[in-house]
């Protein structure tokens, strides 16, 4: 309805997000004050907090942009995918959350090593967490220059440029202390940015009588940067023929099984108090990702009836667009500019609690090094680390901004579900799980799915269709079983290297905090 919006309404927005995160992050750096805060804010965090917090890194542009711009350009049938990363935290309930906490670990590469006694599992483990963090944060901050581009005209590479300093600034300053405060004040941000325009909008939509798509068939097209494209080939739908249903199972394992891997959501879990504060969080992301998830699917409806005139070209910022296309003058412009302010704030919260993981795990490596840690104390270390975290993504992204890794988030999946769910799930329910079976479900795991991350960078937009494709581009309905299969084939070939003592950490991970141990 309208024309062009006012920059100065999006940009005062952006600025306003970042300001907020600022004296959030200054605020909580008061209750900064050792190594253990920094790294898991000194295992305190109660559940309503974490849930936030967990809710806000976990909300990414996937979900905030993406969600709506798949429902527009291929229909509702993408409602899978946020169905699977929500349904993929009550796997995590049930089989890992408490466990975990329980464990005493710091990260990923500390479980793997405490409960299979292995160095070079660990190394493997912290390679594996650098490589998804910076899989999923290169779309980030892609993601951030799409955005400040289009609601203000700017470069493409400032939104990006602008998310990792704004994430570094709080990251190295109060670690995950002052960063649980910030995601979890980001996650209503985000809630409220949705909640409000579409109460708006809505109303707009009731008073033009209510008016329905004028075809209700999937589109089959790809968003102007790719973000709506769900698979790497030309495959348009999740059910049309054999590939399409193969699709559509891969999808559902790896949203399932790839929440319990991604490192910035177990990191989180080692900040509760106990297994059973573990458990609470867990339910309450539940809840707050089910409500959450509720809303972008209305904005892709609406982009369904309002947008098509842009065809599925313009699903990657329907969610942006839709004001200007329903309403007009100042209403488009500040509608517009609250949905700028959550979509940034999708890009600073995923961004921090992936930076985060990947310091930890880094400064580890660091701290572990003799040779490399002359007179750099711990905190010293984890700020280094969160340069390299951060800084690594943000200059490739803005070296190769047309690097087609927009569906590097749906692939971090993938490759979290083929490697560390296996892992977590036997190393916590199988007592007979061995350093060479976990190495080698890892490598194997590792590789098929990493397989869907290459393709998909040389693929690009390119069009293509048959099982090929499908096997190549969306790998975990093989790649995950292969991983699990492995695991066991080959701890069974070496089931006298059982580690000692795993029966003692095998009780500490199943037995509530409340129960005494005798220890003698």
């Amino acid at each position: 309805m309208s024309g062009d919006l006012d920059p100065t309404w999006g940009a005062g927005a952006v600025a306003l997000v970042v300001v907020a995160t600022l004296v959030i992050s200054t605020w909580g750096l008061r209750f900064s004050r050792t190594t253990s805060d920094f790294f898991v804010a000194s295992r305190s965090v109660k559940p309503g907090l974490n849930a936030s917090a967990i809710g806000g890194e976990y909300v990414s542009a996937a979900s905030f942009l993406g969600v709506a711009g798949l429902v527009m350009a291929f229909g509702a049938e993408m409602l899978w995918y946020p169905v699977g990363w929500t349904a993929g935290y009550v796997v995590l309930l049930a089989l890992v959350a408490a466990p975990l906490r329980r464990s005493g670990a710091y990260t990923l590469p500390d479980f793997a090593e405490a409960r299979l006694a292995s160095g070079t599992v660990r190394a493997a483990c912290a390679l594996l967490v650098v490589a998804v963090g910076w899989l999923y944060l290169l779309p980030q901050f892609q993601g951030a220059g799409i955005t400040l581009t289009a609601v203000t005209g700017a470069p493409r590479w400032l939104g990006g440029l602008v998310v990792a300093v704004v994430v570094l600034a709080g990251v190295a300053s109060g670690g995950m202390r002052s960063i649980t405060f910030v995601q979890a004040f980001q996650y209503w941000l985000k809630l409220t940015a949705l909640l409000a325009p579409l109460a708006v909008l809505a109303v707009v939509w009731l008073g033009d009588g209510r008016p329905l798509p004028d075809d209700l068939a999937t589109g089959s097209g790809t968003g102007d940067d790719g973000w709506s494209t769900p698979f790497g080939g030309g495959t348009s739908g999740l059910s049309d023929g054999p590939e399409g249903l193969y699709l559509t199972y891969s999808v559902i394992v790896a949203t399932f099984l790839g929440a319990m891997g991604l490192p910035h959501v177990v990191v989180r879990f080692y900040t509760n108090p106990d297994g059973r504060a573990a458990r609470r969080t867990t339910l309450g992301v539940l809840g707050l990702l089910g409500l959450f998830y509720l809303l972008p699917p209305v904005y892709g409806a609406l982009g369904r009836v309002y947008g098509a005139d842009d065809g599925a070209g313009g699903a990657d910022t329907v969610v942006l667009r839709l004001p200007g296309l329903m309403t007009d003058g100042t209403t488009a412009d500040a509608l517009t500019a609250v949905l700028t302010a959550g979509a940034f704030a999708a890009f600073l919260s995923t961004s921090s609690g992936l930076t985060i993981a990947v310091a930890g795990v880094l400064s580890q490596a660091v701290t572990r090094s003799r040779h490399a840690t002359r007179g750099l104390g711990p905190v010293a270390a984890f700020r280094v680390a969160a340069v390299l975290a951060a800084g690594v993504p943000c200059l490739a992204a803005l070296a190769a901004p047309g690097l087609p890794v927009a569906r590097s988030v749906g692939l971090a999946f993938a490759v979290a579900a083929s490697t560390f769910c296996p892992l977590l799930v036997l190393g916590i329910w199988w007592r007979g799980l061995t350093a060479a079976g976990a190495l080698a479900g890892l490598v194997v795991g590792g590789i098929g799915s990493f397989v869907g991350v290459v393709a998909a960078l040389v693929l690009g937009s390119a069009s293509g269709e048959g099982w090929g494709v499908a096997l190549v581009t969306q790998p975990a309905a093989w790649s995950v079983p292969l991983a699990f299969a492995t695991m066991v084939a080959v701890s069974r070939a070496t089931r006298g290297r059982v580690p000692e003592g795993v029966d003692r950490f095998m009780v500490r991970l199943h037995t509530p905090e409340a129960v005494e141990l005798d220890r003698g």
